[in-house]
């Protein structure tokens, strides 16, 4: 009898543990799920961050190559408007390149004087903004540089394609030819 009794209990306690399992597995699966959800959250949270993140640095990017063009486009615009000045300014230059040429063979020093110190003076100026000389006298011809307006026949070979003449001086400004240097080339 007490062996009876013994499976009685046992069979009664079964169905307490099987169904104290079942809420556990329950839960347990609940809780999983619950996780699972999480863990999928999380993940379009992370992509959605990663894709901000790269919209952000995209137009940063694009932000400061505005910003640099913007910056060159103020530089060329200034440079423009002083080469267009100092182009105004090439005429006067040649004025007094011809008197002081003139003056040369003249006996009043004061002219010579005064003409020279102001085409130093202008010439000294226009060399601070960047304008310089052409050398082209005695050089290969170079169209990069120089405008042949004539060509003059020579002997010797070494003078052939060299500039034989200038009559019109060229100028550049920061590296950029602003006049052409007008010469007479050897043939």
């Amino acid at each position: 009898m007490a062996d009876t009794e013994e499976k009685k209990m046992e069979q009664a306690e079964e169905p307490k543990a099987d169904r104290k399992a079942a809420p556990k597995k329950e839960a347990k699966s609940k809780d999983t799920k619950k996780i699972e959800e999480l863990q999928a959250s999380l993940a379009q949270a992370e992509e959605k961050l990663a894709k901000e993140k790269e919209d952000y640095i995209r137009l940063m990017a694009e932000f400061e190559t505005f910003r640099r063009r913007t910056a060159e486009d103020r530089l060329n615009l200034i440079s423009s408007a002083s080469a267009d000045t100092i182009k105004g300014l090439l005429p006067v230059l040649d004025d007094c390149e011809r008197a002081m040429e003139l003056l040369k063979g003249s006996s009043d020093e004061a002219a010579k004087e005064g003409t020279g110190l102001i085409y130093s003076k202008l010439m000294a100026y226009l060399k601070t903004k960047g304008l310089e000389v052409i050398d082209a006298r005695g050089k290969k011809f170079d169209t990069d540089f120089h405008e042949a307006i004539a060509q003059f026949p020579v002997q010797d070979e070494a003078q052939k394609n060299c500039v034989f003449d200038v009559t019109q001086t060229g100028y550049t400004l920061n590296g950029k030819v602003i006049r052409y240097a007008k010469v007479v080339v050897g043939i």
